[in-house]
Order: structure tokens, then C-alpha cells, then sequence
């Protein structure tokens, strides 16, 4: 399955280009010695020291220098710290997970200030992101918008502080800026990188500029000072991928009797699966390759005026953009039809076809090129005003009001996230899928007539199918009020304060669908000269899609929906969304910090208690669906009413959040804690949605398909978790220590599906099989033509029905049969002529429906150990953690397909391993960052799938030479091994998404001036 690249070669290289290290100390011409230490080592130092000092558990990453931050991407830095784990985008990190929890439920800071969160995950990824109407309604920060020179430092908080804002269950991460009066006089730096991306760049340049700047000064009385950041940054590279867009989770019964719409009188069944065994089966394979761009602009600005010496005001601001646009060729094989082969692994918990085979007896289906572009634009902005009083040597204050926007919204043509222009060639006798490697490979046979032999497809043969869109966007607005107090006592302090915070959450999304040549259409009408040819399969590298050699189109779908598609208008819209949330949330807390002696020992005690009350209104504009067309086998389209219906719920909640933390210094270099904190974490916007919807069936419902439906519950509780943290930490030098910790969180409030089902809309089903229906008539003629009742067959003889009479319906479609089934190309014509629309004798669908309620307990524990060592001054260090993460509720891979599962996601252990080298002028660091498999997601599709996410580790370097005291320049290189990224379903075989991931390599230089 994987052609491993060669780590040994990456990591001597690596080594070998640590030979020396910076300077550590300086010394005058005095007796006395100055010890000054730079770079990594004087980065670590800062943070073992915030680790040491703080009360509970924090860790830490400091700036190695103005201007200079350990990793090129805040999110690839933070996974560094024990406890973090992080998801990528194109191989970019982008979300943290903290001690196994997911990006929703962490909170993320700037200075102290709870920032906003919006993100439409379009750009990479598998092909369920457009299908998501819940696309844009998460809580998690995405720190790929930050560039990270522009930060001093970051600050994760794993234990609860009273002080604090609410919302993380795993961590608070908080973001600390340039503070000019921090860093009195004048300093700037200037630097510059190119970025090569090793991916497929079919158009973009092969090097890309990165840029970035930071200049901070004050006068010479330290009264005021100025702080400017800028920084511009592009990427281009490319991945390739694969897919399968659904697992059916069906009984071995089905298979053996026949009774599913897989498998046929003349299949050949080897090795199959007991009656009661669940069976795998894939829906298709699809693979893609893609190409991306990426612009990102960062700008800050930090003003502050000292008038006296009690009185510090500051000013700042910050705007970040971060503009993505991905092109992908999706190059789809799908089984539309019973299998002539499956060969089942014989797996006890769920069997799989590790190999199946698809015959098109008489004729010829299409091989799939649908074109994708997906764009999006992301935009943060960030205004704060704070004055610092002390208002007696012992009395001070503080104030603070913040303002602060993000944006996630369309960026392609005609407004669009997403445009998929389907194209079709009808060139297939047949096709087979082994997944028995855990990456399914599709092996083609092409029909000589329409298809060269040689790998050359003629772009003549391209027939145009439907374009969808979809316009989806995220905007989330935070307006918060503060005021804080602290009073120095002899051996403590108390701390309290009143804040106000009022967040605004705005989704849409929008889907439509035109038809162009349709689903069967057989006349080519893609203009050649929108199109190219181009190698699929040649352009895998570590694993292996099969049909070696083949030659498929490339084109840019934004130019073909301009060229060939009318502009769309309500009819084409088949999903419309609209919700707001607005959460008031007013807080008060007092925390109480004595420093004392147990015995002989030092100690600190930090006690406190947060009291928030979080009023919820939640609206939405509800478009009412007005039917189903049945177009298709498998594909329905929902049509919607002019018809817009307002709802707006209210919900209110109230929390006391106690913390404790005690530490004792048994020694003066070991550190003892103990915590206690209850937090929350409020839950995803989606859950809170007032709407309620109506989702399209995946298929015929007389052949078992139940279609979904939701209700949204804006009366829902915050999870609410006590956390307990137990640690001990030896700092036995200066840039030295070992600490190992416990940690437990048990959690309530888990949010669970609570399902019913029921009519929705009125909306009538016109493919239910009911006796005295079209459907149910049809499914009488195929047992009376002893014909098996698959999607195609029950659909086109639906659709015959619906247009003939009965009998002359069973005669046209038994003088069609061949070998028991339908042609293809009678079957293409019969979708692309007639649709079945619903009609007074069709019955009611039953939507299986779910509202989400608070059902759930859990409890998650593990252990923290962390070490950071360097030898001396050799200037050789190291640095390494290990995590594990246990949860009591895991995902039943055996469990039924028709019930819903809760389960804890993000579950997983890690481990970092770094050795750094600094001296004479050199500072080195080679790093690796491992992951193990976790699960990311319950309940997918029709049968309830699990998705679980591969384990994966990643070796990166970086390297720079002090030239001068001024100039440095620098080289580093991000996945030297070339990873791979897989997710999978029930077993391994059921691959999700698998993705080959590249090298990146920049080479630059920074100017301190």
C-alpha cells in the first residue's frame, strides 16, 4: 500500500547539519561573566520558567526573538506542548485538540480577550464538505489564519482559573502580542522566505514568497510606544487523494438471499459472510488530484501611552486575511448496477468485498470527471482599548473593552464556496474495486469503441451531467466589557472583577442544482478547449489507485459553469439555510491567592469561584421544502416553496465554577500540584439552530432507505466538566526539568441524539413500494418478471408506470432484459426522459428525526510526562512528552447501522521528540510529532459510520546561521518523509479518505535592525 520514503536519509541529512551551534555567552573585560542566552534554548528557558510560576497546570511557547517564532504555522507549534494534538488542512496545521478534546472545546484568547471562531471547512478534505449543511456552525479557532511572527508567545492553560473566560473544557490557549513599553526603545526585524511546496503544481509558481516585518518603539522616557506588524504569504502546491463517499452497513443476509440491491441471481459470491454478520459495502471509489493556492495577510498595530506612573493605556488592533482556493479533478467509478463478483475478507466484526467486480452487459456506463473548485475567504479583525491603574501601591485596576469580527465566507465566481461541474464519458464495459490494501484500487475496462486503448481518452467523447453549488459562510461577532481588580495583601492577593460579553453567530448556506446534459446524457457538448488532458493515476506517489496509465481531463470549473450553465434561479435551489444565535453571558468571579508554609515547605493556594449567567435566542428562517422529485435510482432532488417560516426559541442557563489550585516546593527545584476546576464548554451552533429540515433520501425507501430530518434544541446545557489535576515537576538546571502528571475530567452534559420519527412538510414519497402507488405496482411487475428489484430497475420500471400503463410498461421493460438486467444506456435514457414526481396516492415520508438533547456522561483520564534537558554548554539539548488519553465511551464497530451512537472524538494518544543544537552562530532543531489513531466522527451517512483518523507522525527541521549579529539566515524543511494521511469507517479496509501529503521547504533570511 505505501512506498515508505527514505526517513533514514531525511533525519542524517538533518543531523549532519547540526554540527554547530550560537554563541551562549558573552563576556567583558571585567572578573565578572555575563551569561546571555539566544535563540531556542533562551525560547525554552522563557517557557519552563511560565510553566514553574503559574498557578495549575500551564505550558508555554515563547518567541525565540522579535519577529521570530519556533514553527512557521501557531498551530504546528502548539502541537509541540504535552497534551496537544492538532488536525491538518493539506497537510497545514490548522485545530488543536487538548487531552482528547476537539477544536470546539478549547477556547482561544488574544491578550486575555475571548476571540470569535468561524470556519467553513471547504478547501481539502474528502467530498462531504459540500453535502454539509452544517458547514460554518463550529466553535473552534483556526490558527492557519495567524501568521506566527506577529506573536510573543503562547500560553496553554489546562486547569480552570476563575478569572478566566469560560469555554474550554480542554484548554484555554491564550495569544500574547508585541507590548511596545515591554520592549523599551527601537527594535525591528525584516524577513523574507520562499516556500517551496513539493505537491502538484499544475499552474502556480514552484516558489513562493513569504514576507514579514516588525518594528516597536518608545520614546526615550518609556511613556509611549508604537508596535507595527505585517506579513504576506503564499503557498501553492497540490495533493492527491481518494475517496469513497459511503459505506452500506447491511446483515450477511442480505447478501446470501439476495434480497439487497448489490447482488443479483448470477453473482458470484466467494467467501461470504454469516447471515447475521454485518457487511461493508462501498458505494464507489474516487479519486483526485488537486491543486492549491493560498494568500494570507497579517497586520497589527499596538499603541501605548504611560501619563504617569500609575496609568497605562494601550490601544491595538488586528486584521488577518486568509484567502484559499483549491481545483480539483474528481475522477469517479461508481457501481450503479448488481455485482457480477465480490470476494468478502471474512472479517468477524464487519466483512468487506476486499474485491468486487461490475460487468455492463450489452453496453457501456460513464466514467466520472467532475470538476471542483472550492474558495474560501477568511477574515479576523480585532479592536481593544485597555487602561491599567494602580490606584495605591497595593489597590490597581483594570479596564478593558474589545470588539472583534471573524469572517468565513465564498470566494469564487458568482459568489460560490464550491462549483462541481459534472462531466461524464460513457467509455466503461465494467470496472472492479480491491480495497484489500486499505486503499481502494479500481481497475477499468474500457469499451474499444469509444476509448483508444492507449490511455488516451478523446475529449470529444465529454458529455456534461449537472453543476451544484454551494455558498456557505460563517460570521461570528464578539462585543465584551471588562473590569478587573487586585489587592496586594502581605502573603496573597485577591483578584476579582465583572465582564460582559455579547457574541453574535451568523450561518447560511445554499445549494443548488441544474441539469445540464443529465445523468444519462450521451452527447459529448464540453467545449474541448476548456479542457486538457492529463495522467491521473501517474500522479500517485505512495499508493496505488490502479488502471495504470489513464488519461483523464482537467478543467477550471468556475469557466465551465460560465461557459455553459444559465444563471441559476429559485428552482435550482434544492437547500437554503439561515440561523442566528446570540448568547448575552455576564460573569463575576473572586479568586483569593495565599502564599504560605506546610511545615518547612513553601506552598500557594489559589482558590476561586466564576458565576455566569448565558441568556441564548436563538432564530432561523425555515425555506419549506414543497416535494421530492424522484430523477434518478438513488438521486432525489428537493424543491423548495417560496415559502419562508420565522422561528425563534430562548434559552438560559446559570453556572458556579469553583477552582482550587495548591502547589508545594518540596525542594527548591521540585514542584508539587494539586487542582481542582469545574469548566464548560458551550455547545456547537448547530445544535442550538431553531430550524428544522428535511434531507433528501440516499435512495428508494421501498428498498429499506429511511431519510433524515433534524430539529434543533436551543434549550440545550453547556457540558460541564470537573477536572483533576495531579503533578510533580523536577527543575534540576536552568533550562532543565522533568515533570509527570495525572489528569481526570468527568463530564456531563454530553449532547446526544435524541431521534423520533415522523412526517415533515407534508412531503409525500413517491418511491415507497406502498400497494395501490407507481412504486408499489412496479415492485409487483419485477417479482411477476422474476427481475431483482435494484434502484435501477424498481425506478425505471417506476418511471415506465408512470408514463404507460402497467402492461405496456412490463412489456417495454422485459424487451430491454439481457441477461436478467437492464442496459445501461435503456436505464440512462429512461432517467434522462422522465422523472417521478410524487402525486395524492403516494404516503407521507417518515423522516427519522433528530433533535439534540443532554444525555451523556463521560469520563477521560491519562497521564502527562514531559522532559526538557540540555548537556551543559555543548549546546546539544533535547526535548520530549508523551500524552495518553483514555475515555470510558467508545464507538461499537459491530453495533447496528440503523441506530445512532454517541462516543468521545479526538481520543488518542501523542508524543513530540526534539533535539536542538545551538553554537557558534548555528541553531538547529529536529523535530518529530507522532499522533496515534483517534476517532473524529460518529453517525456518518445512511448506516451510522464511524470515522476514525490513521495514526501519523511527522519529522520537520529547521536550521539557521547568525551570518552577523544583524542578519540570519535560515532553512527549514516540514514533513521531510512525506507522510500520508488516511481515515477509515468500521474496519481499515473501509477507507474514508486517503491522502498523499508532501514536503515543504522555505530558505530565507531575517534582519534584525
Amino acid at each position: 500500500m505505501f512506498e515508505r520514503k527514505k526517513l533514514s536519509g531525511a533525519v542524517v541529512a538533518a543531523i549532519a547539519s547540526m554540527a554547530c551551534a550560537p554563541q551562549l555567552f558573552a563576556q567583558d573585560n571585567t572578573t565578572l561573566e555575563e551569561v546571555t542566552v539566544t535563540g531556542i534554548r533562551a525560547s525554552m528557558e522563557r517557557a519552563m520558567d511560565i510553566k514553574r510560576d503559574s498557578a495549575g497546570v500551564v505550558d508555554a511557547i515563547s518567541a525565540e526573538d522579535i519577529g521570530k517564532f519556533p514553527d512557521t504555522n501557531l498551530a504546528e507549534s502548539l502541537q509541540r506542548i504535552t497534551g496537544v494534538s492538532i488536525n491538518r488542512v493539506n497537510g497545514e496545521g490548522s485545530e488543536i485538540t487538548v487531552r482528547g478534546f476537539g477544536p470546539s472545546f478549547n477556547l482561544v484568547t488574544l491578550n486575555g480577550r475571548q476571540m470569535p471562531t468561524s470556519n467553513v471547512s471547504m478547501v481539502g478534505g474528502d467530498q462531504s464538505v459540500e453535502e454539509n449543511s452544517n458547514a460554518g456552525t463550529g466553535r473552534s479557532f483556526d490558527f492557519s489564519n495567524l501568521a506566527s511572527e506577529g506573536v510573543a508567545g503562547l500560553e496553554v492553560y489546562k486547569t480552570g482559573r476563575a478569572s478566566a473566560p469560560t469555554g474550554g473544557i480542554g484548554a484555554t490557549v491564550n495569544i500574547n502580542t508585541v507590548r511596545p513599553l515591554e520592549n523599551p526603545g527601537i527594535q525591528a526585524s525584516l524577513g523574507v522566505k520562499g516556500m517551496h511546496d513539493t505537491g502538484v503544481n499544475f499552474e502556480g509558481e514552484d516558489i513562493t514568497p513569504e514576507t514579514s516585518g516588525l518594528f516597536s518603539w518608545t520614546n526615550e522616557e518609556e511613556t509611549f510606544g508604537v508596535a507595527l506588524f505585517g506579513s504576506y504569504q503564499e503557498r501553492n502546491g497540490g495533493t492527491r487523494s481518494s475517496t469513497v463517499n459511503d459505506w452500506d452497513i447491511r446483515t450477511g443476509a442480505t447478501i446470501n438471499d439476495g434480497s439487497s440491491e448489490f447482488v443479483g441471481n448470477d453473482t458470484v459470491i466467494n467467501n461470504a459472510p454469516d447471515d447475521a454478520q454485518l457487511v461493508a459495502i462501498p458505494k464507489d471509489s474516487r479519486y483526485h488530484v488537486s491543486t492549491n493556492e493560498r494568500q494570507r495577510t497579517n497586520a497589527q498595530l499596538t499603541m501605548q501611552f504611560r501619563p504617569r506612573e500609575d496609568l497605562t493605556l494601550t490601544a491595538d488592533a488586528m486584521y488577518a486575511n486568509n484567502e484559499q482556493t483549491e481545483q480539483r479533478v474528481d475522477q469517479g467509478n461508481w457501481f450503479n448496477a448488481i455485482r457480477s463478483e465480490m470476494t468478502f475478507d471474512g472479517n468477524s466484526t464487519v466483512a468487506t468485498p476486499i474485491y468486487q467486480y461490475q460487468d455492463v452487459p450489452g453496453d457501456v456506463k460513464d466514467l466520472g470527471l467532475e470538476q471542483q473548485l472550492r474558495s474560501t475567504e477568511n477574515t479576523l479583525e480585532s479592536f481593544g482599548f485597555n487602561a491599567d491603574w494602580d490606584a495605591t501601591d497595593t489597590l490597581s485596576f483594570s479596564f478593558d473593552a474589545h470588539t472583534s469580527q471573524s469572517k468565513s465566507n465564498p470566494n469564487g465566481p458568482m459568489g460560490t464556496s464550491s462549483i462541481r461541474f459534472g462531466i461524464g464519458a460513457f467509455v466503461v464495459d465494467g470496472h472492479t474495486l480491491d480495497v484489500s490494501s486499505g486503499f481502494p484500487v479500481s481497475d477499468i475496462v474500457f469499451n474499444d469503441d469509444h476509448y483508444n486503448g492507449n490511455g488516451q481518452l478523446d475529449a470529444n467523447e465529454l458529455a456534461s451531467s449537472v453543476v451544484r453549488t454551494t455558498t456557505a459562510s460563517q460570521e461570528h461577532q464578539i462585543d465584551q466589557f471588562a473590569i478587573d481588580g487586585s489587592w496586594e495583601l502581605e502573603n496573597g492577593r485577591i483578584d476579582f472583577g465583572l465582564s460582559s460579553i455579547a457574541s453574535e453567530m451568523t450561518q447560511q448556506n445554499m445549494r443548488t442544482t441544474q441539469t445540464l446534459g443529465g445523468w444519462g446524457n450521451r452527447t459529448p457538448d464540453v467545449p474541448a478547449d476548456l479542457v486538457e488532458a492529463f495522467c491521473m493515476t501517474c500522479m500517485f506517489e505512495d499508493f496505488n489507485p490502479g488502471s495504470d496509465g489513464l488519461t483523464v481531463y482537467r478543467g477550471h470549473a468556475g469557466e465551465l459553469y460560465s461557459a455553459m450553465v444559465e444563471p441559476w434561479t429559485a428552482d435550482n435551489i434544492d437547500t437554503q439555510l439561515f440561523n442566528t444565535v446570540e448568547e448575552d453571558i455576564q460573569s463575576a468571579y473572586f479568586q483569593f491567592t495565599l502564599d504560605g508554609e506546610l511545615g518547612s515547605f513553601p506552598t500557594q493556594l489559589v482558590i476561586g469561584t466564576r458565576f455566569e449567567q448565558t441568556d441564548t435566542n436563538s432564530t432561523s428562517l425555515v425555506y419549506v421544502p414543497s416535494g421530492m422529485l424522484w430523477k434518478a435510482d438513488n438521486d432525489f432532488e428537493r424543491k423548495l416553496s417560496d415559502e419562508v417560516l420565522p422561528v425563534s426559541l430562548d434559552g438560559k442557563y446559570n453556572n458556579l465554577l469553583p477552582s482550587l489550585d495548591f502547589s508545594i516546593d518540596l525542594r527548591e527545584d521540585l514542584k508539587g500540584r494539586v487542582s481542582y476546576s469545574k469548566t464548560i464548554a458551550r455547545p456547537d451552533y448547530a445544535a442550538l439552530f431553531s430550524s428544522v429540515s428535511a434531507e433528501k433520501p440516499s435512495g428508494p425507501t421501498a428498498l429499506g432507505v429511511v431519510p433524515v430530518g433534524s430539529r434543533g434544541n436551543p434549550e440545550l446545557l453547556p457540558l460541564e466538566s470537573d477536572n483533576f489535576d495531579l503533578s510533580v515537576e523536577w527543575y534540576y538546571g536552568d533550562s532543565s526539568y522533568v515533570s509527570a502528571g495525572f489528569y481526570e475530567k468527568r463530564v456531563a452534559n454530553f449532547i446526544g441524539d435524541g431521534k423520533f420519527r415522523e412526517p415533515l412538510f407534508g412531503l409525500r414519497d413517491p418511491s415507497s413500494g406502498a400497494p395501490g402507488t407507481r412504486s408499489g405496482d412496479a415492485l409487483e411487475a419485477l417479482e411477476e418478471l422474476g427481475v431483482d428489484a435494484s434502484e435501477a430497475h424498481l425506478f425505471t420500471m417506476t418511471a415506465l408506470i408512470d408514463n404507460f400503463s402497467i402492461a405496456d410498461a412490463k412489456s417495454m421493460f422485459e424487451a430491454e432484459l439481457v441477461d436478467g438486467n437492464l442496459p445501461q444506456g435503456y436505464v440512462d435514457q429512461i432517467l434522462t426522459d422522465y422523472d417521478v414526481v410524487a402525486n395524492a396516492d403516494d404516503p407521507f415520508f417518515e423522516f427519522d428525526v433528530t433533535s439534540k438533547v443532554n444525555n451523556r456522561e463521560a469520563k477521560i483520564h491519562g497521564f502527562e510526562l514531559a522532559a526538557q534537558h540540555f548537556f551543559g554548554e555543548s549546546g546539544f539539548g533535547l526535548q520530549a512528552n508523551l500524552t495518553t488519553v483514555r475515555g470510558d465511551v467508545g464507538f461499537d464497530n459491530g453495533a447496528d447501522p440503523t441506530a445512532t451512537q454517541f462516543a468521545l472524538l479526538g481520543l488518542s494518544d501523542s508524543a513530540n521528540l526534539a533535539f536542538i543544537y545551538e553554537n557558534f552562530g548555528v541553531s538547529a532543531r529536529l523535530a518529530y510529532n507522532w499522533r496515534d489513531e483517534f476517532l473524529s466522527q460518529v453517525n456518518r451517512g445512511a448506516s451510522n459510520n464511524p470515522v476514525y483518523v490513521d495514526e501519523f507522525g511527522q519529522l520537520d527541521m529547521n536550521i539557521s546561521y547568525e551570518v552577523t549579529d544583524n542578519l540570519t539566515v535560515l532553512f527549514e524543511g516540514l514533513n521531510l518523509t512525506e507522510e500520508s494521511l488516511t481515515h477509515f469507517g468500521r474496519d481499515k479496509s473501509n477507507v474514508w479518505f486517503a491522502q498523499e501529503l508532501d514536503a515543504r521547504y522555505l530558505i530565507g533570511a531575517q534582519y534584525k535592525f
